[in-house]
């Protein structure tokens, strides 16, 4: 999916940059503002034990299912409740329940209700964040995916397989110009398609994983790890109002929600990496108690944070270190209502090996 901030297309730079300096006996690997994962799902691959976390529950989603699952998924229980599973092959488990989640009958719940034209139609604000029928099919799959953890007929594991597969699958028929910001006013082809649920990719592994879901500044006091990598906001876009739908469909929680957009309350999600009062405080906090032999960070020459204020405070743990790269700008509205014009911008990955 879209992200603000993915490092996707710098996966081969962080790569390359972290491997050029760690020494061959590191073992764990930290994505502490994980987003939707891709950083710790890359290292977990190369065969390290992650420790993933992020302050958003839709987050937290992705990196339980793309991080904490290491084992296939068998669907044991939920073949007493539907027969026809026990005919099928274990492996092939994952995508059929997806396609048995792809035909239940669309249910007019609180997504329909609230973020379709048609949910919203006697409403002061006409939401269409998603066609009528994708909607009905998002609250569907949301209750039975809920009901089958409530009954037992689904374990742990399998529930957050579910929850990241209908997150990512919902958002691929989201009528938004990439984030939940605001809605398009008339429904774009992609938002016009029928909603399909798509199993979400496994990646197995044979050490443990650990995902958490929380203040990265509170976290990190009580957690150790061979390498630290760190990804904060940049700037004062918060995280959280641009991707609060994905939110409501991840905990499913019927808020309260307000204005044009339908924004859910976010106040106990707001990131002093985002206020340019708080961030230096911030970031000096979370290296000072920092637990680990490498930290690298993630930052580019827009960031709230100046290089010369990130050197300094990071410099002061051990041997400093920095790497460039010149990549293509995030883009989630048009060209010409952005407030900066360049089509690139550089990521800065600040190196620091502890030595006190």
């Amino acid at each position: 999916m879209n992200y603000i901030g993915s490092k996707y297309s710098l996966l081969p730079f962080l790569d390359t940059s972290i491997h050029s300096v760690i020494d061959k006996n590191c073992k764990v690997f930290c994505d502490l503002f994980a987003g939707t994962g891709v950083v710790g799902r890359y290292f977990k691959e190369k065969g390290f034990q992650v420790i993933a976390n992020d302050l958003q529950h839709y987050s937290y989603v992705l990196n339980r299912h793309y991080i904490g699952n290491t084992k296939p998924l068998k669907f044991d229980a939920l073949c007493s409740l539907i027969p026809a599973l026990k005919t099928i092959d274990p492996p092939a488990r994952m995508e059929w329940i997806c396609n048995y989640l792809s035909k239940l009958k669309p249910l007019e719940g609180f997504i329909y209700r609230h973020y379709s034209a048609a949910g919203t139609a006697n409403d002061a604000e006409q939401r269409m964040y998603f066609s009528d029928d994708n909607a009905a099919m998002c609250d569907a799959v949301r209750t039975q995916i809920e009901q089958w953890y409530i009954d037992a007929q689904i374990n742990e594991d399998e529930y957050y397989f579910l929850l990241a597969s209908l997150i990512e699958s919902i958002d691929k028929v989201a009528n938004t110009a990439s984030v939940y910001g605001a809605y398009l006013k008339q429904l774009k082809p992609a938002a016009q398609k029928k909603f399909m649920l798509l199993p979400a990719q496994l990646f197995c592994s044979n050490e443990a994983q650990h995902v958490f879901w929380g203040d990265s500044n509170a976290l990190i006091k009580n957690i150790s790890c061979d390498i630290l990598y760190l990804d904060p906001p940049y700037n004062k876009r918060q995280y959280a109002p641009n991707y609060h739908l994905l939110e409501t469909i991840s905990l499913y929680d019927a808020p309260n929600i307000k204005g044009k957009t339908g924004l859910r309350n976010y106040e106990n999600q707001k990131s002093d990496y985002s206020k340019s009062n708080k961030v230096l405080n911030a970031f000096e906090s979370l290296i000072n108690n920092a637990h680990a032999r490498y930290i690298f960070l993630s930052y580019n020459n827009e960031g709230l944070m100046d290089s010369s204020a990130i050197k300094s405070i990071m410099q002061n743990r051990g041997n400093y270190q920095l790497f460039t790269q010149q990549y293509n700008r995030f883009k989630a509205d048009k060209d010409h209502l952005r407030n900066h014009k360049a089509a690139h911008t550089f990521e800065y990955l600040h190196f620091v090996e502890i030595t006190r």
